[in-house]
């Protein structure tokens, strides 16, 4: 194409580089569109990405997805990314209980697992056999399913209520939420059943767990998330022509016809036909013109909910699996990130052969996020000499946390309200992101539906053709 043909194709600007940006950032390139986009990081992947710690690579938090998260799952083949992950053939979650007194206590291994049947027959037998759950409380959690699996998603009464309440309605006591409903929705809402939208919770349960039945089967990075959200998404970007600036913040942007004006902190003027803000909340709405949006002023009331990750490396292996979830613990989630990370490699990895890295996801953790990480230290390594006798005699090599205290949108009754849509009222301006009205929870799976809306909107606003339905997993050609 010919320097003048190219800059007669409209010109679009992506502000924001995580999961959403890239998406809709690909989709718009893809579509004939000059397309810049602009990151104030010095890389991309957003929330989920890897960091260097010494020799160590290091992931800022355990991202998993699931099997229904489609549109992610779409990106990952686009990307040509899909091989540097692991999706289970089947649901398996294995779930250790530890009760009892600190000198002695009990551990229990009960496991999630779904068979090849039908909904809601999948889960029958791990049910049956759920060691954490008496058999009164199982046949609980049976009304409680069959209850959701009743519900109206597109009611807009369920973002109303708190999970919680719903569920105490529904026959569920405090033994079958910690031992299911908070043990599946903490880590995929960032917030417990009481402090949680019904319309949200709905949403994750009826997808994830009763609507396929691989719909709730694990998929997890085998490589650091920067090989995939920076290195690969990178890399197509610019084989599409996207302009990428990393370190590079928009000060202000300032809306015209024909074309939209936004000035970088270095002084750069880009112009643009198409803007999508595709950044956090509070970013986007730092940039947003007056009336941009209905009631712009709901995204001041929009909170935050953090996220914490422990990471110990031991002198020996400790966990045969690669992940379990705990109950009777403040531990929750415990992943295996040794050949992840690399390890193996460094200099601390051949000083200790066996040595093992652990890291531990803790969600809705508001009282713990701002602790210093010695105290941090006191709590999690007796718990998890608790939960793994062999801890109690390891070594730790290295103990460090990462947090994010704005890791996702605060997922409260009401949320619905505050989350508006991809389309504003400047044309040409969009919005993108995981807290966006994609009816999904703050998850990789929600930020890249919302970089497909705006895409979609922006395109259908030009009399483009738009795909059907660009969230299925496949990538709209």
């Amino acid at each position: 194409m010919t320097g003048r043909a190219a800059a007669a194709r409209p010109a679009a600007v992506v502000v924001g580089g995580g999961l959403a940006g890239i998406t809709a950032a690909l989709r718009l390139a893809e579509a004939g569109r000059r397309v810049t986009l602009v990151e104030g990081r010095p890389r991309l992947g957003g929330l989920a990405f890897s960091f260097k710690r010494g020799e160590l690579t290091v992931d800022n938090g355990q991202h998993v997805y699931l099997r229904c998260c489609t549109a992610y799952r779409g990106l990952l083949e686009r990307l040509g990314a899909a091989r540097l992950t692991r999706l289970q053939e089947r649901l398996d979650v294995p779930v250790l209980s530890v009760t009892g007194p600190e000198g002695a206590p009990v551990r229990t291994l009960g496991r999630l697992r779904r068979a090849a049947l039908p909904v809601p027959l999948h889960l029958a037998g791990s049910l049956a056999r759920y060691p954490h759950l008496s058999p009164a409380d199982r046949a609980r959690v049976v009304r409680g399913a069959l209850a959701l699996k009743g519900l109206d998603l597109d009611d807009p009464a369920l973002d109303d209520i708190s999970f919680g309440d719903w569920l105490r309605r529904h026959g569920q006591n405090a033994a079958t939420t910690a031992a299911l409903w908070d043990l599946v929705g903490v880590a995929t809402l960032n917030a417990r059943a009481d402090q949680v939208s019904l319309a949200l919770a709905a949403m994750v349960f009826k997808t994830g767990l009763l609507s396929d039945p691989g719909a709730s089967d694990i998929g997890v990075a085998a490589v650091p998330l920067g090989e995939i959200h920076h290195d690969r998404a990178l890399e197509e970007l610019e084989r599409a022509g996207v302009k990428v600036l990393l370190r590079a913040r928009v000060a202000e942007l300032k809306p015209g016809a024909p074309q939209h004006a936004l000035r970088l902190e270095d002084g750069e003027l880009l112009t643009a036909d198409t803007v999508v803000l595709a950044g956090a909340q509070d970013t986007a709405a730092a940039l947003l013109p007056p009336g941009a949006i209905p009631r712009q002023e709901r995204l001041a009331a929009f909170g935050t909910a953090p996220i914490l990750n422990v990471h110990v490396v031991y002198d020996r292996t400790l966990l045969r699996q690669p992940f379990f979830a705990a109950l009777g613990s403040p531990v929750q989630w415990v992943f295996d990130r040794t050949a992840h990370s690399g390890l193996a490699g460094t200099e601390l990895g051949r000083a200790h052969p066996g040595a093992q890295y652990l890291a531990l996801s803790q969600s809705a953790v508001q009282d713990e996020i701002d602790l210093p990480v010695a105290e941090l230290r006191r709590r999690y390594l007796p718990e998890l000499a608790r939960l793994l006798p062999a801890a109690a005699g390891a070594e730790v090599l290295d103990f460090f946390v990462t947090r994010e205290r704005t890791a996702t949108f605060d997922p409260a009754p009401g949320t619905a309200a505050l989350r508006p849509g991809a389309r504003t009222e400047v044309p040409g301006l969009l919005l993108a992101g995981a807290w966006t009205a994609t009816r999904w929870p703050a998850t990789m799976e929600g930020a890249v539906r919302s970089g497909h809306a705006a895409a979609d909107a922006a395109l259908a606003a030009e009399g483009a053709r738009v795909p059907v339905d660009a969230g299925d997993g496949r990538w709209p050609r």
